[in-house]
Order: C-alpha cells, then structure tokens, then sequence
C-alpha cells in the first residue's frame, strides 16, 4: 500500500472507470480467487485530457506537467481532498468536487505545515486529521478550524528513529469512543484529539520490529462483531514490515528478509496485548483490504528491503487470505498468484461490485519501464475473491430498488430493496 511519493497510488476516479470496463484477459481461475488483466496503459504516463497541462516555473522537479499523479480521501459531502506531497506540494490541499465540468481547485498553503508521508483519516465531524509527516511530529485539521492550526503530537518524537524515521504513514483508526488508535514504528497511544491528550498507551509489539515507513507494514481494524452489547469489542491488525537494519542494508544493496508476523490487539481491552502469528508470506509494503464478507485480504508487497527507490527485492505475487474468526492456527490462506509484480508505490482498493482493484508500482525515482527486473508499471487489474464464484450466486443479493443509482445524492435518505434467490 503504498505510500501517498504513491505515485499511482490513487488516480481514484479513473481506476474505478476502468474497472468497471468489460475484462480482457482472464489470468487465473480457481476455487482460491481469480485475476483479470482490466486495462494496460501501454508505454507512456498517464495524460491529463484535453491536452491540459500543469505548469510551475517553481517546481524544482518538473515545471510543466501533463500527466495525473494523486492521492485522494473522500469527504464526507463526495468532494475528494488530496494534502500535501513533495517540494512545492508540501503544503497544498486540492479539492475536486464531482460534476460533469469541475476542475481540481488547488489551496497553495491549505496546510499550516509541509506535509510528506503524512496520514489522512476522516473524523464524525467530516472534518480530516492529517498526523505526523517527514519532519513534523504534530497534526492538523482540515478544514482547518482554529488559527494556530498545528498541534504537537509527543508520541511522534518518541517514534522517531533519526536518521531512519521508521514512524512514517502511521496507522489511524477511529476507535468505539471516538478517540483515535494512532501506531507507529512498533506501539500505539489511543489519543483524545479533542483536548490533545493520550489517554491510553499501548505496548511496544514483542520483538520491536517496525512497521511503518521506510519499513512499510500495513495495518486494519477489524470488523466490529458485538456492536448490541454493552461493550463493544475493537481489535486492530497489524502485519508485516522489515526488521530494524533493512534500511541501511538495503542502501548498500544487501536486502533483509521482510517480517512474516501479524500483531494482533483488542483496543478495547484493559488487559492489553498483543498477539503474534505467523503469515504464510513474508510482506514488507503489503496492502490490506477488508473484504465484505468480514475477511481481510493482504495482497502487493515485496519479500525483502524495505519502501524507497531500488530498494526492495522478491515480489510476493500470491494474496493472503485472513479469516480473523477461524481459529489462531487455521486463519491464513495462499490465493492465487498474480503474474504482475506490486512493489513500491502499489495500491489495491475494494470495488463495489466486491473485486478488488489492483495498480501501480514503481520502485524507480523517475518513470522507467525497460532494461530493468521491475519497470513502473501501469497496468489495472482486479482480483476475485472466491465468494464471487458462481457457485455461490443463490446466496448473492440483488438489488431490486432503487432501479437507478444516477439520482442518490449525500446526506439523503433512500430505502434499498433486496432479492435473495435460494432456488439457484
């Protein structure tokens, strides 16, 4: 997963297109998910329509852009809000409201501070927080809602490791009381970000490995099960990443074996623990994606080095499959192999019609797709969990009403009827 540098980690609205386009190629069929070859972009980046061009005397890097490169959230109105990046970005926010003739709209100092491997999450209120970033050990809020709009985050100084970070992209959740699960480099804080307090701090997760950027593991919180009893249970899952020498390793060309454990920990409990269990694959930039049926896919990844350029080996090309209800011995499953490595700056993203799309990767500074083990890569694919086996169509739902989807508008209330046909 890749992170926002995620080069291709969004193009959001253009993937979703072209994942909806008919397949093209099966690659695999199999009782453990299936690959589609959706679209491949050819030899070249991709352009922005109509011939329009970005151009910026300032930009140290690239004054005149013609080419789309995003990482988007999506607020709570539909308006999608892309913060922060590299050089010039650093402090820009974009918004990009959806209609048939809007345009981005670009804020030049819509964050108070540079913002690079930051970490956006969407708050009750629709407001965001975006926490940490290279450099910056606070937050901030957008839309912001107070002058001095950058705040001080402790936990982010205590995680830093100079010279290597390794608390980078860290890992946000909304917990059941309304405070955030924040982890980076290998523990957490659960923290009020009302009055700016940590009010819970997690252990440090046995062994002391890192998990977040340069040594990218990735992370979800589960699915919430007992949401009518008194106390509600929340657990969040972390896998993967690269031991603490990998970096500098992998800078001198020597590459280190990625971690092949998942901590696991109930946010919720006073007890706290964390539980370890040992994946198939060992992953380092992996993404995980929470599938409908409660499941959690890990798929991407590389098996050694760490996140950076040229700096990773061994692409994992087989999904993991996570039953986090099966017992502790029994909750990993090898899917099907794709043949498409997904390294640095891959991302993956559940669809609506329950396929998950697949895309990018590039491990190079500059676009650089020949003469090389790992070309950027601008393919889409999708993968197909087995619950989309045929076999399984007259237990699949079917949306009866509304007929069209055209005229569902925000903050709207619809009533949605279902089919179930057991007699298939």
């Amino acid at each position: 997963m890749a992170a926002p540098s995620f080069m291709f980690s969004t193009l959001l609205l253009l993937q979703l297109l072209f994942a909806l386009l008919p397949h093209h190629r099966t690659l695999i069929s199999a009782a453990d998910g299936n690959w589609q070859l959706l679209i491949d972009f050819g030899p070249s980046n991709l352009s922005l329509p109509n011939g329009k061009c970005r151009n910026d005397s300032t930009d140290t890097a690239l004054q005149v852009d013609c080419t789309a490169h995003s990482v988007d959230a999506i607020m709570p109105d539909g308006n999608l809000f892309q913060t922060g990046g590299f050089n010039d970005s650093e402090r820009r926010v974009r918004v990009f409201s959806p209609c048939r003739m809007c345009d981005w709209n670009e804020i030049p100092n819509g964050l108070a501070v540079k913002r690079w491997y930051a970490s956006n999450h969407i708050l009750p209120d629709g407001r965001q927080i975006i926490v940490g970033s290279q450099g910056q050990f606070n937050y901030e809020f957008i839309p912001k809602n107070i002058v001095a709009n950058k705040i001080n985050l402790p936990f982010l100084s205590e995680t830093n490791e100079k010279g290597i970070e390794n608390n980078l992209y860290p890992f946000v959740f909304l917990n059941i009381d309304g405070n955030l699960f924040i982890f980076a480099n290998n523990r957490a804080i659960l923290f009020d970000y009302v009055n700016n307090i940590a009010v819970k701090k997690y252990p440090m997760i046995l062994g002391g490995e890192p998990r977040s950027y340069p040594r990218t593991g990735s992370a979800v919180l589960l699915p919430l099960k007992n949401l009518k009893d008194s106390a509600i249970e929340a657990e969040v899952l972390v896998c993967g990443g690269a031991p603490k020498r990998s970096y500098l390793q992998s800078l001198k060309g020597i590459f280190m074996a990625a971690l092949d454990t998942c901590a696991r920990i109930k946010i919720t409990d006073l007890n706290l623990e964390w539980v370890i269990e040992t994946m198939p694959l060992a992953r380092v930039m992996g993404d995980m994606i929470l599938l409908p049926n409660g499941n959690v896919l890990l798929i991407n990844s590389a098996g050694s080095g760490t996140a950076g350029w040229e700096q990773s080996r061994d692409p994992v090309l087989s999904p993991v499959l996570y039953r986090p209800d099966n017992n502790i011995r029994s909750r990993f499953k090898v899917q099907n192999p794709t043949t498409i490595p997904r390294i640095y700056h891959s991302t993956a993203a559940l669809l609506r019609d329950r396929r998950v799309l697949v895309g990018g990767s590039n491990p190079h500074e500059f676009y650089n797709f020949t003469g090389i083990p790992f070309p950027t890569e601008l393919s889409l694919e999708a993968f197909s969990p087995a619950y989309l086996d045929t076999k399984f169509d007259n237990l699949r739902s079917t949306i009866i009403a509304p007929k069209s989807m055209s005229g569902i508008r925000y903050r709207k209330k619809y009533t949605i009827q279902v089919a179930i046909n057991s007699n298939k």
